[in-house]
């Protein structure tokens, strides 16, 4: 089982090229907890100020220890400076052991 969270960052838009920058320390804190598995940001194509990061915990206790860290309740008390709306989630409780292969398309 792995626990899978997506998140839509709206950045209001003066502040959006210096997102990836502001969010490095905790990125970097997060991908060092025992039980993160992958922590990654994109840029959308369509917006310029939309950032959609991908995280994975091995587990729920993983992502109650991360939620208690002091990385990410710093992230949290700036946040809100930096947003421009209330960030979206999808959290889900899939039932995999992590990434797989995609069958659709395999390097020639």
């Amino acid at each position: 089982m792995v626990i899978l969270i997506v998140v839509k960052w709206k950045i209001r838009p003066e502040l959006a090229d210096g997102w990836l920058e502001q969010v490095d320390a905790f990125t970097q804190g997060v991908r060092s907890e025992d039980g993160n598995l992958f922590f990654e940001w994109s840029r959308s194509a369509d917006d310029p100020n939309t950032f959609v990061l991908v995280e994975g915990f091995r587990d729920a206790d993983a992502g109650a220890v991360h939620v208690g860290t002091d990385h990410f309740k710093t992230a949290m008390e700036w946040a809100p400076d930096w947003v421009a709306e209330k960030p979206q989630i999808i959290h889900v409780d899939a039932p995999v052991d992590g990434w797989g292969e995609m069958g659709e398309v395999t390097p020639r």
